[in-house]
């Protein structure tokens, strides 16, 4: 009863104000609490060491959100590898370099969730049933069937599929036109999204598919792509204009792959070893017996080729970016392209590469390799705590409810773990494996969609780690190599501006600042 008169006192006693003081007190009234709240917390010898932040609920948003990495550098020098902030109502709690790698992707599931973490931002992107809109498990047997279409045989049949979806871009699409233009410009951010989506709805949908993509497929996927912001990490529905772009391009695309199973269920026209449309309508039945619908299908076909359009279409803008600041190493990769084509014999083209060349080709792949390590494509990666998680060696506990964060790009340029980490330089790659690397059997573990490298405790991890571990990595530097040589054998660029354009971070994906043009010319060899 003394607090129901309590209230009522203080309603009174606000109703007596002017108008001026009680919105003054609505302001004061929050920043106040906010100070004292942290004040509290930062006297806990239990919690990890928070940020301090003016602006309630926001927190360190802004800072975060503009340079993540530079963020991250900043907090390490004040508080040490293992910190929290306040993102727009969340506590994430960070842990820096390879022993935070260790701590996030290889907690127990029982400990931390991706699903609880990314389900309301990626589900209106993929749609319902797939990816993190379903248990742990499941997802796990949607990305084994996924890996159907991901074998060496399949990687054999896609590199001349890619080389020649990019000959065909340069033919005719504005930014290029060889048949008629011996040099152009040509603005990579519109140019690699599209050759993206057709070099991978070519080679991993089949010919039929991709016949019904044209550039506007290419558009819908960047709205998409515009549904990874963090805004949309809170709110995942908003009456904004992107949200609503987001909606329409997963309806359309959906529809679209839906036709075409439709299509293929109705004819019977169904080869397990023709695509990943058909080996998912042939393997997609989990192990108790319950089949995945063909609408689930059609959004884990999203899903996978939307993963492919973050890696690809980010990792091939930059390295033509890197290479244009750089002519020199684009004239040592075409050598090797050309030493690889000498070894075929008299008369041999770009058109005699094949899968196992691209292995042959040590610099093609650190190129790869040190574009990631520069622009890992995604800046954070983010799981929901589900039950108490100690810091190891340390008496500081993560409570259920908060995010643990860890940046695997934020040590790929850390000048701790690679030195003159500012510089693009495949060279600092030679003398180790350019592809993924191999481990002994007693280091690697099933998670239900094959074996994958136990440990995590690398200061390189592009493709992420443990259970939610890329698995189309491999396909990734097929795909990618295949550009980039084709690239190199028919084309010499420069940067149109006189650096490398600084990165993006609007997106939760890396991409650069446009304009982001190079300037190209054909080469002698260009077979177009």
């Amino acid at each position: 009863m003394a607090l129901v008169d309590l209230t009522l006192y203080a309603y009174n006693f606000f109703m007596t104000l002017s108008t001026f003081q009680q919105i003054s007190l609505c302001i004061i009234i929050p920043f106040i609490y906010n100070i004292l709240w942290q004040l509290l917390y930062s006297m806990r010898k239990d919690r990890v060491p928070l940020v301090f932040y003016w602006i309630p609920w926001f927190g360190s948003a802004v800072q975060y959100g503009q340079r993540p990495y530079e963020f991250f550098e900043e907090c390490r020098q004040k508080y040490g590898d293992v910190f929290a902030f306040m993102l727009l109502g969340k506590i994430m709690t960070v842990y820096l370099g390879p022993k935070g790698h260790e701590f996030v992707f290889n907690a127990k599931l029982s400990e931390v969730s991706a699903e609880d973490a990314y389900q309301h931002l990626t589900t209106p992107v993929f749609g319902k049933g797939v990816i993190y809109d379903c248990p742990n498990f499941r997802l796990m047997e949607q990305k084994k069937f996924a890996k159907f279409a991901l074998t060496t045989d399949s990687f054999r049949r896609y590199v001349p599929l890619i080389r020649n979806e990019v000959l065909n871009y340069f033919k005719s699409s504005d930014s290029f036109k060889l048949k008629t233009s011996n040099k152009g410009v040509a603005n990579v951010m519109k140019t690699q999204p599209e050759i993206t989506i057709f070099t991978a709805s070519r080679s991993l949908l089949g010919e039929a598919m991709r016949k019904r993509f044209d550039e506007t497929f290419a558009g819908l996927y960047s709205d998409l792509d515009k549904g990874f912001t963090p805004i949309n990490f809170v709110f995942p529905n908003l009456p904004l204009p992107h949200y609503w772009k987001r909606d329409a391009a997963q309806q359309k695309i959906s529809e679209t792959y839906m036709k075409e199973i439709t299509k293929r269920r109705k004819t019977g026209d169904i080869d397990e070893n023709r695509d990943l449309i058909d080996s998912l309508l042939v393997h997609s039945t989990y192990k108790d017996g319950i089949k995945m619908t063909d609408q689930e299908i059609a959004n884990l076909l999203i899903g996978v080729l939307m993963g492919g359009q973050h890696t690809s279409a980010s990792t091939s803008a930059w390295f033509l970016l890197h290479l244009g600041e750089n002519p020199s190493l684009q004239d040592e990769i075409y050598k090797e392209i050309s030493e690889v084509i000498k070894s075929k014999g008299q008369g041999g083209s770009l058109d005699d590469i094949t899968y196992e060349d691209l292995q042959k080709m040590p610099l093609i792949n650190n190129t790869i390799k040190e574009t990631l390590r520069m622009h890992m494509p995604l800046h954070s990666i983010f799981r929901k705590v589900l039950s108490p998680l100690v810091v190891p060696n340390s008496t500081m506990v993560v409570p259920k409810g908060h995010h643990v964060l860890v940046s695997p790009g934020y040590a790929h340029i850390n000048e701790r773990y690679y030195p003159n980490a500012s510089k693009f330089d495949p060279h600092r790659w030679d003398e180790t494996s350019t592809t993924t690397t191999t481990n002994k059997e007693s280091d690697e573990v099933d998670y239900g969609f094959g074996k994958v490298s136990k440990g995590v405790s690398s200061s390189y991890l592009p493709f992420g780690g443990g259970r939610h571990r890329c698995i189309g990595e491999q396909f990734a530097y097929v795909q990618l190599g295949t550009i980039l040589s084709t690239f190199i054998y028919n084309l010499r660029w420069k940067l149109k501006e006189n650096k490398v354009p600084n990165v993006d971070y609007n997106s939760m994906v890396t991409l650069p600042e446009e304009p982001a043009e190079i300037v190209w010319e054909k080469r002698e060899t260009c077979s177009i």
